[in-house]
């Protein structure tokens, strides 16, 4: 979970310098016509001087904390897609996506034209976690796994689909975590502690696909919220290990239905304010929830 560590890490960033990104749009209801551009040099540069020393910085230290105690060898790739009942792969798939979309909106910061910025920044995510596959590929511990590539090109191109289409998400994908008992047997791969656990332990993580409804349905009425969106989400426990192993416990999948705040769609007079709740917009705000587990169906008044 080290990618999804370092992406959302950035996500943050890249949103917590944006407190100023003004960028025009043409029509309600998204793009009809090429907006008219005028390329920034000096926003240009601090954008792409930042985003390459980010990258450096970021695989430089990750090569030194993480592969550099482990043996190297010629590229290799491995199959993992049975790993974690996929709960891995979506946080790839997670963790691209975001970044994407905090990269189109640099991009279109930085002056570039409306289809340049979509596709540069929207492949941010995909570019960097290929980087770390590498650095997985040519580590005799690891290797590159193919289904990392696709789940991070797979939400590159959520991101990037619907700004080409809509200019907005009004898809997204979302990332919630309530502690498991889990974590206690396998601290070295779950987590240690509560921070290690939020990132490691997929046990206590679902991941969300959260769909705008007033956006996606065309709702005109004014008072329907338009920050309400349908959540659904999906989840694994009872994992210990990477596979499941003679003597473990039987895993299974989770499956939820649940509703969900958009909070890019909530607008204050606080510049601060907006800025802080766009930030943490890739986290599942906490509502009832329908959960499928085992062939069990369960109500949670609350459930994060």
């Amino acid at each position: 979970m080290k990618q999804l560590f370092l992406i959302l890490f950035s996500c943050i960033l890249l949103t917590v310098n944006a407190q100023d990104w003004n960028i025009p749009k043409v029509g309600d209801g998204g793009w009809e016509v090429e907006q008219e551009f005028t390329l920034n040099k000096k926003r240009r540069n601090i954008l792409l001087i930042s985003e390459a020393s980010a990258y450096t910085v970021a695989l430089v230290g990750l090569n030194q904390l993480w592969y550099a105690d482990y043996p190297k060898s010629s590229f290799h790739f491995i199959n993992d897609n049975e790993e974690w009942l996929q709960m891995d792969k979506m946080g790839h798939m997670s963790a691209s996506y975001y970044t994407g979309v905090a990269g189109i909106k640099a991009y279109e910061w930085a002056g570039f034209s409306r289809k340049n910025a979509i596709w540069y920044g929207g492949m941010t995510g995909s570019i960097f976690l290929t980087v770390i596959e590498v650095l997985d590929g040519t580590s005799e511990q690891w290797g590159a796994s193919s289904g990392d590539l696709i789940a991070n090109t797979t939400g590159s191109l959520l991101a990037i689909g619907q700004a080409l289409k809509w200019n907005e998400q009004r898809i997204q994908l979302k990332y919630s975590y309530s502690p498991s008992n889990m974590a206690a047997k396998n601290p070295e791969q779950l987590g240690s502690n509560h921070l290690e656990r939020a990132l490691k332990d997929y046990n206590g993580q679902t991941y969300w696909l959260t769909l705008n409804l007033k956006s996606l349905l065309q709702i005109e009425n004014p008072n329907f919220p338009s920050w309400l969106s349908l959540a659904l989400g999906y989840g694994a426990d009872e994992m210990v290990n990477p596979y499941h192993e003679e003597g473990d416990a039987e895993r299974y999948r989770q499956f939820l239905m649940s509703f969900d705040v958009d909070l890019n769609k909530i607008k204050t007079k606080n510049k601060t304010l907006n800025s802080v709740l766009h930030t943490f917009g890739f986290l599942k705000f906490p509502t009832p929830a329908i959960q499928y587990r085992n062939g069990n169906i369960f109500f949670h008044p609350i459930y994060y």
